[in-house]
């Protein structure tokens, strides 16, 4: 990392400067005519893959070169064309057992409805012996963690799809949608609702905003995640009508209170059984509303509508979708334009994607290698540049996101992630090279894989249940209790604050006065059965070798290696003192600067060096 910091410091500034060489001119910039013909090329094609896409390795930039500028345009955005049934489905664990449905909000909830009930999630309580109601707190516990694995598992498939697909726009746009209309299993506890939702995202995707919209408002994930369940006639709960207009819509400042309890009453009676989406027409308010000017009997889909003539809307949906894919500082004249062009074209995501991708403005200096790479995007991409065929189980995919501050199905609240220079501090970017490291010298030995290793306060509980003992009181430190308490609330780890911290605690000091269970049996019981019935990820290294690629590429001497690798993986061009100190650093490693005398031992200098180039600042930039 030491001469990792030096290199920077000698080569980024130059780096910086040399970005607006592949970029078009500056007046190119907030131009939306389509870019010249003649002025494509195979640097502008990698811009075009990075952006719409995740990158990809120079085969796939050699494709897109050979099109032309609406050629290439159009394979990526009219992807539907496109085969992608290598694609697997998500192979699921089988561990819903239907009776777990509706989930209790808590432990303390699954106790009470037992009590009343004389059973919860299809568990009776014991007639008579120890810990009546301990069957309820273990099937309670069960789910919980037998949901949290699955998800992981779900996210790393997911990531599985964004190496592998032949549509990588489709999954750009899903991970975008996905942080736009955020949802997090946090609350949901039901990996089958995200996963119904993402399969939302790649089907409207890029077709019709509206349709779109109407998808998410009947979408089971967010009718859970934002109290659809509560907004009944009488007493609505304004949750999804105050963030469809601030979050999802028009933006703050575009409505009144008022407009917000109208569309909440709209929306009452919108709930969900399960899977399904309904309407409980007893808990719908029929009654007139006036909306954004509007008056009448509206039901959500009209209030949508209503939604969508506001010229707002385009233009916030469209400056929105300009952030993620261009750069964050879009001209009020450009995104006017742009949600103009949004709304007369029926807002078909599509064609204002096409719009964008086109332009002389997409490739203008303030577009062009600027965009910091979120931690999914860095990710994957650094796989498909690699050449990957899988995600490697070794580090772990979602301990690395996560890391980095971004964990698939896991967004931080209904505001998605931040993104942009959120994505760097002085700590992530450490983390950023770390996990440049780990890709390409994985520390197998000591990998312990987080989905098959249950928390130490639970391993201990493990060991004595499995030797027959009893757990006194006294061994119980409340620190691990406090996290176990955490996910027996829902909450993850890096989700939780002090309200949370105290209701947990408030939670265990109640289990411990109760005789009739014990949570931390319950806890350790739900890992184990979890363990047993979820299938574990695969578990092995990033399949790579640099020297394959260094031989294939022809390569002869270490000037020639370090342009290849630079190119192949930075969107940024070195700057000269960046540009000699890898050079020289390579050929101080191989004790020569000649490929051929060191092809029997050239696999660790090579990894070594691109670990130097992964961990620059100029890499972390799309």
């Amino acid at each position: 990392m030491l001469l990792a910091l030096l290199v920077w410091q000698a080569g980024g500034a130059q780096a910086a400067s040399m970005s607006d060489q592949r970029a078009g001119p500056p007046d190119w910039a907030g131009d939306l005519r389509p870019i010249p013909a003649d002025a494509w090329s195979r640097d502008r094609a990698a811009h075009l893959l990075e952006r719409a896409g995740f990158g990809g390795p120079p085969q796939e930039i050699n494709q897109l070169a050979t099109l032309t500028p609406q050629q290439a345009v159009e394979r990526l955005v009219n992807y539907h064309t496109i085969a992608n049934d290598h694609l697997p489905p998500f192979d699921e664990s089988n561990i819903f057992d239907p009776p777990v449905e509706p989930f209790p909000k808590s432990r303390v909830e699954a106790v009470r409805i037992a009590r009343a009930n004389g059973e919860a999630m299809g568990v009776t309580i014991k007639p008579g012996g120890d810990r009546p109601l301990q069957p309820v707190v273990n099937r309670f516990f069960y789910w919980l963690r037998a949901d949290y694995l699955e998800v992981r598992r779900a996210a790393q498939w997911w990531a599985n799809r964004m190496l592998t697909t032949r549509r990588p726009l489709e999954e750009k746009l899903a991970l975008f949608w996905h942080g736009h209309f955020a949802t997090s299993d946090a609350k949901l506890r039901d990996y089958r609702k995200s996963l119904n939702q993402l399969a939302l995202f790649h089907e409207h995707g890029s077709g019709s905003f509206r349709d779109l919209l109407i998808g998410v408002a009947k979408d089971p994930a967010m009718l859970v995640y934002l109290d659809a369940g509560e907004n009944i006639k009488g007493s609505p709960n304004e949750n999804f009508g105050r963030e469809i207009l601030e979050l999802f819509t028009m933006g703050v400042g575009n409505y009144t209170e008022t407009d917000i309890r109208e569309a909440a009453r709209a929306f009452t009676g919108w709930t969900n059984d399960g899977l399904r989406f309904v309407v409980k027409p007893k808990l719908h308010d029929d009654g007139h509303k006036t909306f954004l000017g509007r008056s009448g009997n509206f039901d959500g889909v009209e209030i949508i509508d209503i939604i969508l003539e506001q010229e707002v809307t385009a233009r916030f949906i469209a400056a929105k979708l300009y952030r993620y894919f261009v750069h964050d500082d879009p001209s009020v004249e450009l995104i006017a334009e742009l949600g103009k062009r949004f709304q007369e074209g029926g807002y078909d995501i599509g064609d204002l994607l096409r719009t964008i991708f086109l332009s002389r403005d997409f490739y203008s200096p303030p577009a062009y290698a600027t965009q910091i790479k979120s931690p999914v995007h860095l990710v994957v991409s650094t796989y498909r540049k690699l050449g990957l065929s899988e995600i490697p189980g070794v580090p772990d995919f979602n301990t690395v996101t996560r890391s980095l501050g971004q964990e698939l199905f896991h967004p931080p609240n209904v505001a998605g992630w931040e993104g942009g220079r959120s994505w760097v501090t002085p700590a992530l970017l450490l983390e950023r090279g770390n996990f440049a490291r780990e890709v390409l010298f994985p520390d197998i030995a000591n990998f312990q894989p987080p989905d098959q290793r249950m928390p130490e306060l639970n391993r201990k509980v493990a060991v004595k249940i499995t030797q027959g003992y009893e757990i006194s009181q006294a061994t119980i430190e409340r620190g691990p209790e406090m996290q176990m308490g955490a996910m027996d609330a829902g909450v993850s780890d890096n989700a939780m604050d002090g309200e949370v911290m105290a209701e947990v605690s408030m939670f265990n000091q109640m289990a411990g006065a109760d005789e009739d269970f014990n949570t931390r049996y319950g806890s350790t019981h739900g890992w184990m059965e979890a363990f047993r019935r979820v299938k574990p990820i695969p578990r092995r290294a990033a399949q790579l070798s640099l020297t394959d690629m260094a031989t294939a590429a022809g390569l002869q001497t270490s000037a020639e290696v370090v342009e290849y690798f630079a190119a192949r993986l930075l969107r940024v061009p070195l700057g000269t003192d960046e540009r000699r100190a890898l050079i020289d650093f390579l050929s101080q490693e191989l004790g020569t600067d000649e490929i051929g005398p060191a092809l029997s031992y050239l696999e660790e200098p090579l990894r070594l060096l691109v670990h130097l180039i992964m961990s620059t600042p100029a890499y972390q930039l799309g």
